[in-house]
């Protein structure tokens, strides 16, 4: 299978697992070593002000005070992963996953943030989603998930309750209209 690095993972409607659930991942790291991603469309009821208050950075002036921190996965949710537009090389423990797409884990950039500085797009998640080598794979062919190249554009402009639905518009499908059944021919 080809690497599904930057692309979408979109929960079909069957899936009931309240982790994933009508969940959008977009994936960062995808060999033979397993996947890594986070979800991208739930908003937790924190923003980065109270994050930014809890570790003591001060964000006073900070004009990214009311942007939201996201549920990133069940797995490592104690740590920060930050998903932002640009460069990766600027900024520690940081991983380009496309062109215009990093990811970067490092204190750096939330200090960066809360001195008002920093990328100006960009998602904060607490806890990624993580597959081991070849899950990723088996729930595909059990048809729980649906996959298509990640776009910029639907992650740092749509507003997360419209990702999924944009997401799945670049396959020209409606996740609404689809049965909760699932089925191999």
């Amino acid at each position: 299978m080809q690497s599904l690095k930057n692309h979408f993972l979109m929960a079909m409607p069957h899936l009931e697992d309240p982790n994933f659930a009508g969940s959008l991942s977009y994936l960062c790291d995808h060999d033979d070593n397993g996947t890594m991603g986070v979800i991208v469309n739930r908003p937790l009821e924190l923003t980065l002000d109270a994050l930014f208050e809890q570790l003591e950075l001060g964000g006073e002036a900070s004009p990214h005070r009311d942007a939201p921190v996201y549920y990133g996965g069940p797995v490592h949710k104690d740590r920060g992963f930050i998903l932002h537009r640009g460069n990766s090389d600027v900024w520690d423990s940081s991983i380009q996953v496309a062109e215009d797409i990093a990811l970067t884990t490092s204190m750096d950039m939330l200090q960066a943030l809360a001195a008002g500085e920093g990328p100006e797009q960009f998602l904060v998640c607490l806890g990624c989603a993580g597959w081991e080598s070849g899950q990723l794979e088996a729930e595909l062919m059990d048809n729980a998930w649906l996959t298509v190249e990640g776009r910029a554009d639907i992650l740092f402009e749509e507003p997360p309750e419209q990702r999924l639905s944009a997401a799945a518009g670049i396959l020209g499908i409606d996740l609404n209209l689809m049965t909760r059944e699932a089925g191999h021919s």
